[in-house]
C-alpha cells in the first residue's frame, strides 16, 4: 500500500478533517482565495498541528494530475481499507441493516455517486469486490462530498460469498438485472436488505445473480436500454428508503 496518497476537493476534506485529521500530513492551499468553508478547513486543520501551505493554481494542478480540486490539496495519509469482518460487525450492530453492493463497477466518478446516494440514503455499508471494481480514490472521494469518510466501504474477496453470509445473518438480497420479471415497485423491500447493482452495460455477474433472493428491474419507457448506475442507484435506494419509512 501506499505511504501518502493526495486529497482534493471542498467536501472531501471537510468531511477528512472533521472525522479524520490524523491522517492528514499537509494541506496546500490556492493563495488569494478566501471564503467561508475553504477558512473553517483550514483553522481546523492548524488546530491539529497541520501544516498549511499556500501555492499557485499550477503547484495544485500537478499534484492531482489536473483534476478539479477546488483550490485545496491534502497530502495523507491512506486510510484502512475495511473487510468481511467488518461487515460482519455491522450487521451485528444494526436491528434493520441495510447495505448497497457494487458487482462490476470499475469508474471511480460512479463509485464516488453511489457512496453520496448512499450516504443520504441512510446505507450502512456499501460493498465491492477487490478485484475489477473501483476503490476510494481521491477522485471517488471526491465525488463523494463526503460520504467516503461516513458512510464505510467494504472490500471483499469473494462476492458471492459473502452475499450467501449475509442471507445466513438474515438479510435479504435483492439484485437488479434487465431480465427481472417484477418491478422494484411490486415487490417489498422494508426489511433487513442488500441491493446489489451491477455495471452498465454487463450487469451483475452470473455467480452474484445466481445467489440473489430475488431481482427486480426498473421501468424502461424510453429508447435507452439502461441508466447510468449511479442514476439508477439512488432511484432503487429511494424506493426502499419509501418503503421502510412506510413501514
Amino acid at each position: 500500500m501506499a505511504q501518502q496518497e493526495w486529497l482534493y476537493g471542498l467536501h472531501a476534506l471537510e468531511a477528512v478533517v472533521a472525522k479524520e485529521p490524523e491522517r492528514l500530513i499537509e494541506l496546500y492551499v490556492l493563495k488569494g482565495r478566501d471564503d467561508d468553508k475553504l477558512r473553517n478547513i483550514i483553522n481546523q486543520a492548524r488546530r491539529f498541528g497541520i501544516a498549511v501551505q499556500f501555492c499557485q493554481r499550477k503547484v495544485l494542478d500537478d499534484k492531482v494530475n489536473g483534476e478539479q480540486h477546488q483550490g485545496i490539496v491534502a497530502k495523507a495519509k491512506p486510510g484502512r481499507v475495511l473487510d468481511e469482518k467488518d461487515l460482519a460487525d455491522i450487521i451485528a450492530s444494526e436491528d434493520n441493516p441495510f447495505i448497497l453492493v457494487l458487482d462490476g463497477v470499475t469508474d471511480p466518478h460512479n463509485l464516488g455517486a453511489c457512496l453520496r446516494s448512499a450516504d443520504a440514503a441512510g446505507v450502512h455499508a456499501m460493498v465491492v469486490p477487490k478485484d475489477k471494481s473501483a476503490y476510494l480514490t481521491p477522485t471517488a472521494r471526491k465525488v463523494a462530498c463526503g460520504a467516503a469518510e461516513t458512510t464505510p466501504l467494504i472490500q471483499v474477496t469473494n462476492l458471492a460469498r459473502t452475499l450467501r453470509q449475509l442471507q445466513e445473518s438474515g438479510v435479504w438480497v435483492i439484485g437488479t438485472a434487465g431480465e427481472a420479471k417484477q418491478l422494484i415497485y411490486d415487490v417489498k423491500l422494508s426489511g433487513p436488505m442488500a441491493l446489489v447493482m451491477g455495471a452498465e452495460g454487463k450487469g451483475m455477474r452470473r455467480l452474484t445473480r445466481e445467489v440473489c433472493d430475488e431481482l427486480i428491474k426498473l421501468p424502461m419507457a424510453g429508447s435507452v436500454s439502461s441508466l447510468n448506475v449511479s442514476v439508477a442507484t439512488g432511484v432503487c435506494l429511494y424506493e426502499i428508503v419509501r418503503q421502510r419509512i412506510a413501514n
